[in-house]
């Protein structure tokens, strides 16, 4: 069903009892979807051929780790937006102080710019490649993309959802492919999963950007503000149902999203590790997977590329709003975020910065700024008086704050790491 309310009406018939069947279950199938696609946006291209390229398949595990924390914390992100009918952003402004606020907006802010510098600076090299364009003007071209497919969202969250997810199907599908063309040692990625190690402090430095590119800040706030409101839920039972089917799609979705992030370290750990595992940039692995694996191999990366920098720079811009609307309830037009989240990419591009160097720095970024969102998704999630019967249990609670303590401590050896200063290597 396009039409939101139509969707919303049947969502209703479900959980009162009056429709069912498998169908039925699609009709939840939306906002995990739509989250997912920044745990596949070009930041994760970036990242992962430095992984694959540079330490053939031994950083996997890394790739695995952040996928189970981010299915945890989305989780509860959805959670959050389904019982309380309101977002992250609305509930950390309602129930912290003014100076916590204030700190976690700016954070959160300069954390949606560096997200959206990775996400449009994706979609802008692939189409320069594919159209033999200066890389300016795949900006302006992802640009206008972008924002024509933005307009949708006024139509409500059915057209987005089922937008987004086309976007998600098909750069799974090429993913796919690749790994069929790909000359993939499967028993050492196997082996490699489940070994965790760290061979030098260059890849510590990937395994951290690794992180910041999967567990996205800006998808913690946007996921929490898709559920908010989208089922008509009238009571405690129905709260429960809408949680379960919330809780099967983070997994679904996000196990896809990881094994697409795997099929990337495979297919560059494959072709690039063995000869040239000094790779790091995008252009050059597109380059070279024509004499390597062949042209399809290159036109398959080159769709996906294209396909997810789009459509996660779409995405990237409606968080930067609810992040925005959120923490000041000040709303802005949708084509005016689009604009301020684009500056600083062209500003990377008109100073003569690398392109690929800056999308891996922004995910270290990204990774520095986390603790922030999974710290107040903790807290808010743990709160009776703000969750009722559906506050966090202790159990979970351990769990997430592992997954908090494992990015604040990846990312104070990184910072360490910078700062020169003697660190022991896992």
């Amino acid at each position: 069903m396009i039409s939101t309310e139509s969707t919303r009406r049947e969502i209703g018939a479900v959980l009162a009892g009056q429709r069912r069947g498998f169908t039925s279950k699609l009709l939840f199938v939306g906002p995990a979807v739509i989250a997912s696609i920044a745990y596949v946006d070009p930041g994760n291209y970036a990242t992962n051929i430095q992984a694959g390229a540079g330490y053939g398949y031994s950083l996997l595990w890394v790739v695995l780790l952040a996928n189970l924390i981010a299915m945890l914390f989305q989780a509860l992100s959805a959670r959050l937006g389904i019982v309380t009918g309101k977002n992250l952003a609305e509930l950390a402004r309602d129930h912290f102080s003014l100076p916590t606020v204030l700190v976690m907006w700016v954070i959160s802010e300069i954390a949606a710019m560096a997200t959206d510098l990775a996400e449009f600076l994706g979609g802008a090299i692939g189409l320069a490649l594919l159209l033999g364009l200066p890389l300016l003007w795949g900006m302006v071209i992802t640009a206008i993309i972008t924002y024509g497919i933005l307009l949708f969202e006024r139509r409500g969250f059915r057209p987005m959802e089922l937008i987004i997810g086309a976007m998600i199907a098909i750069i799974s599908c090429c993913y796919l492919i690749e790994t069929f063309i790909a000359p993939i040692d499967w028993q050492s990625a196997a082996n490699q999963i489940t070994s965790p190690r760290i061979a030098d402090t260059a890849a510590l430095t990937i395994a951290v950007g690794i992180i910041g590119a999967t567990v996205m800040p800006h998808a913690l706030y946007l996921h929490s503000g898709l559920t908010q409101n989208r089922a008509p839920i009238q009571n405690e039972g129905e709260c429960r149902k809408v949680l379960k089917f919330s809780n099967i799609e983070v997994i679904v979705a996000l196990a896809i999203a990881g094994l697409v992030n795997m099929a990337m370290v495979m297919m560059a750990a494959s072709a690039f590790n063995k000869g040239y595992s000094e790779v790091a940039e995008i252009e050059s692995a597109y380059h070279l997977l024509t004499p390597l694996l062949g042209g399809a191999a290159a036109s398959v990366f080159l769709v996906s590329l294209i396909t997810s920098g789009i459509s996660s720079s779409v995405v990237g811009t409606m968080a930067g709003q609810m992040i925005l609307q959120g923490f000041l309830r000040f709303h802005i037009p949708i084509w005016v975020r689009r604009l301020v989240t684009m500056i600083p990419a062209f500003i990377v591009i008109l100073a003569g910065y690398n392109a690929t160097d800056a999308l891996v720095l922004s995910q270290v970024f990204l990774s520095i700024a986390l603790p922030v969102p999974m710290l107040a998704l903790i807290v808010l999630s743990r709160r009776h008086d703000i969750m009722g019967m559906f506050a966090l249990k202790s159990y979970w609670a351990v769990l997430a704050e592992l997954g908090t303590i494992t990015v604040v401590g990846l990312n104070l050896v990184l910072v360490l790491q910078f700062l020169d200063m003697p660190i022991g290597l896992l």
